[in-house]
């Protein structure tokens, strides 16, 4: 009995002992729990709560934005070579410089009346032949219709005439005819002279009247007085043609007229020589400002600004429309961008991204100014900002694919 007492004295103790132990070394194991953790605290220090998303900071700067790849950035957008290569991203400082403000006006092409010619007939007449057709180039001299008039017939009869009476008065001299008679056949061959180089005859053909056969009698040429195009040419062999109806119409059009139709409340201030630009389906041509109108049309309501544009490749033909923007440089130096470089957030605001470390970017909201063709003024970036001018929308859609804010809302 005193054995069973001992045995079990003896497993109290071990069993207390145990208890004791573990006791201890929980102890011990919270203890350096505790002092790691205060530790810790010493060596890195918690990070802040993340800022509200919807608010800037007190200095008024935007809330900073979150990587979409490789590591996080403090108030930017990565994005790796490889992607800015592929997307062609561009990158350029901007500085505040002078730009080409636009004004768009609806044009129609002219021919140059200052270098277009009316070709007609002096007196009523019949078309025999033509020696030129709708588009051909001709040279000055050159050949475009054979016509046939009565009254040509008979005053190239009346020429002969006095032509051969004249011949023989000089000859006979002012010893053997009075003075009167002399003088009255002079006048007679110049007036019937001066009658057939009005109908439009040169010298060479009026020459050639007396070696003319009688079958043509009355046939005359009418010749090209200068070079050009034919631009219309709306009659047929054999039509009657009054005296001063056109027949043809030729043109230079290595410079023709662009006749813009302003509406009356563009106060343009256009003084001669002002630049523009011709558009004719994405093809650009510099004109310049000849003349402006000072009327109102009275069918249109607007007022014609005459403009003048060279033409040497003969893209350009009369009766195209055309669009014109007048050009007109910025009175001071501007920060201006590409309207491609703006992207509009989810509220409506503009924004573009810059890049403030190698291949980061961040939005950064701007307002827009004066649009200067394919550029935009813009305030809210600084002299020397890198601005992304080419692939902005890229940049955007990586971080939407992110599921982040571009726009920083």
């Amino acid at each position: 009995m005193n054995n069973t007492f001992r045995i079990t004295g003896l497993a109290l103790v071990i069993i207390f002992g145990v208890f004791s132990i573990n006791t201890t070394l929980a102890n011990e194991s919270q203890n350096n729990t505790g002092h790691d953790e205060h530790s810790h605290e010493h060596e890195k220090p918690t990070k802040e709560p993340a800022q509200d998303h919807d608010h800037a900071d007190d200095k008024g700067n935007s809330p900073e934005m979150l990587s979409v790849e490789g590591d996080d950035h403090e108030e930017g957008v990565s994005l790796s070579a490889e992607k800015i290569k592929l997307a062609r991203i561009k990158v350029e400082k901007v500085f505040p410089k002078k730009y080409q403000s636009t004004v768009y006006a609806p044009g129609e092409m002219k021919a140059n009346g200052y270098k277009s010619y009316l070709v007609s007939p002096r007196t009523d007449s019949v078309v025999i032949n033509r020696h030129a057709s709708l588009g051909d180039h001709v040279k000055s001299g050159q050949k475009l219709v054979t016509l046939f008039s009565e009254t040509m017939a008979q005053t190239q009869a009346d020429f002969l005439i006095a032509s051969s009476n004249w011949q023989r008065v000089k000859k006979l001299g002012s010893n053997n005819i009075s003075e009167h008679t002399l003088v009255e056949a002079e006048n007679i061959y110049k007036g019937v002279y001066g009658k057939l180089v009005a109908f439009g005859l040169t010298k060479l053909a009026i020459d050639k009247i007396a070696q003319q056969d009688s079958a043509t009698f009355g046939q005359y040429v009418l010749i090209a007085e200068r070079e050009g195009v034919v631009l219309q040419d709306d009659f047929m062999q054999g039509q009657r043609i009054d005296a001063g109806e056109t027949i043809m119409l030729l043109a230079d059009e290595t410079d023709l007229w662009v006749e813009a139709n302003v509406p009356p409340n563009k106060e343009l201030n256009l003084a001669l020589g002002s630049p523009a630009i011709i558009d004719l389906n994405g093809i650009k041509y510099q004109a310049n400002v000849i003349q402006e109108a000072h009327t109102i049309d009275p069918i249109t309501r607007t007022r014609t600004v005459r403009l003048s544009v060279t033409n040497t490749k003969h893209k350009l033909h009369s009766g195209m429309f055309v669009k014109v923007y007048f050009q007109f440089e910025s009175k001071d130096e501007v920060i201006a961008v590409p309207e491609e470089a703006l992207i509009r957030s989810s509220d409506g605001d503009w924004t573009v991204f810059i890049e403030d470390h190698t291949n980061e970017f961040k939005a950064v909201e701007v307002t827009r100014g004066r649009s200067f063709g394919e550029y935009r003024e813009v305030f809210g970036i600084q002299p020397g900002t890198k601005v992304v001018t080419h692939g902005a929308f890229f940049v955007a859609s990586e971080i939407a694919k992110g599921g982040f804010d571009p726009h920083n809302h």
